[in-house]
């Protein structure tokens, strides 16, 4: 990785951490919401060895427009037209119902760019993850599945790009339903 490059991800990092600073995640942890994002982050980084820096930068950034007050605009400045792009590709549109909002990832996540399918399957990964080590503390057995049968569907819209990233999807959602499994057992 060039300098330049290592420049953008670490800009990226703090970046996305400054916003996120108040943010926690769901689970009973309430750990830092900035965890997922260097999860997604060092997801990405391992499945393409490092050679890419615009999807690393938009890994750490994938949720900076939907979850906090930066704009499309505000990250065209600062990290550039490409990764703002990225980044805006894999937003959702807050506007509309949870419901229609999920729909649409599984609708839509054929039609996206290669970096913008990998970073799905990434945040999914880690998502479905959290679900293992640190469940939401108002989850059901049953929200935990639809959770893991929503995500699977999302990635398999995505598959195909990368098989280290893919294998780790997979060995994440077989480990969350045997964690669900052995809770309701």
């Amino acid at each position: 990785m060039t300098a330049e490059a290592l420049l953008l991800v670490t800009r990226a990092c703090d970046f996305a951490a400054r916003r996120h600073v108040e943010i926690r995640r769901k689970g009973l942890a309430g750990e830092p919401y900035v965890n997922h994002l260097a999860e997604v982050a060092v997801l990405l980084a391992e499945a393409t060895h490092g050679q890419d820096a615009l999807l690393l930068a938009a890994g750490f950034l994938h949720d900076t427009i939907e979850d906090t007050p930066t704009t499309y605009e505000e990250l065209e400045t600062l990290f550039g037209p490409e990764v703002a792009a990225l980044v805006a590709e894999v937003t959702d549109d807050k506007r509309l119902p949870k419901m229609e909002r999920k729909r649409l990832q599984i609708e839509t996540a054929a039609g996206k760019s290669e970096r913008a399918r990998l970073i799905k399957i990434a945040d999914k990964t880690s998502n479905v993850r959290a679900l293992v080590t640190t469940p939401p503390v108002d989850w059901d057995m049953q929200r935990l599945l639809e959770y893991v049968d929503w995500a699977e569907r999302v990635v398999a819209q995505c598959r195909g790009l990368n098989q280290i990233l893919e294998r780790e999807f997979d060995l994440s959602a077989a480990q969350a339903r045997a964690a669900i499994a052995g809770q309701s057992a």
